[in-house]
């Protein structure tokens, strides 16, 4: 019976430290959806001076690390706790809980970048006045100098796309 109990812990532990690593992903979503009506405060137009493409990493941690390194000592410990026997066996025990906490934790430690592409866009508007936004790149819709660009100001924030 004691075997089959330590088989089970061990099958658990697998389970626990298989559970998929869910990224986090960028907050650049769009303040609104598509099919979604926004009160738009005003449109201006204007003209493009200059453009600056931009790129800017975001460093995206495995939030569940945790998991990894409790599964790793759970492991372990499971392990250690077949060697010896009495004070030994206890000792046994707590090292392979360490130790397996340590190796969950070292390769539950995942990182990576996300690279989002930005372009920085000086525009002279109709009125004379000279704004500066910064916009997710948009590959359907390429800006070059002299483009003619309708501002679009919402509430907090403001939006460029070609004139039609």
């Amino acid at each position: 019976m004691l075997k089959l109990r330590n088989l089970s812990f061990v099958l658990a532990a697998v389970i626990l430290t298989n559970v998929p690593v869910a990224h986090c992903q960028a907050n650049y979503d769009r303040t609104y959806d598509r099919n979604q009506a926004v009160p738009v405060e005003k449109v201006m137009y204007g003209s493009i001076s200059s453009i600056r493409h931009i790129t800017e990493k975001q460093l995206i941690e495995d939030s569940h690390s945790g998991w990894r390194t409790f599964g790793g000592a759970l492991i372990g410990g499971v392990i250690g706790h077949q060697f010896g026997g009495g004070r030994g066996q206890n000792v046994a025990t707590v090292l392979g809980a360490l130790l397996g906490a340590g190796v969950g934790s070292r390769y539950g430690d995942e990182a990576y970048y996300l690279e989002h592409k930005l372009i920085e866009l000086m525009i002279k508007q109709d009125d004379g006045s000279d704004i500066m936004i910064i916009q997710d790149v948009d590959p359907a819709m390429p800006f070059m100098a002299g483009d003619e660009v309708r501002v679009v100001y919402f509430a907090g924030y403001v939006r460029i796309d070609k004139a039609m």
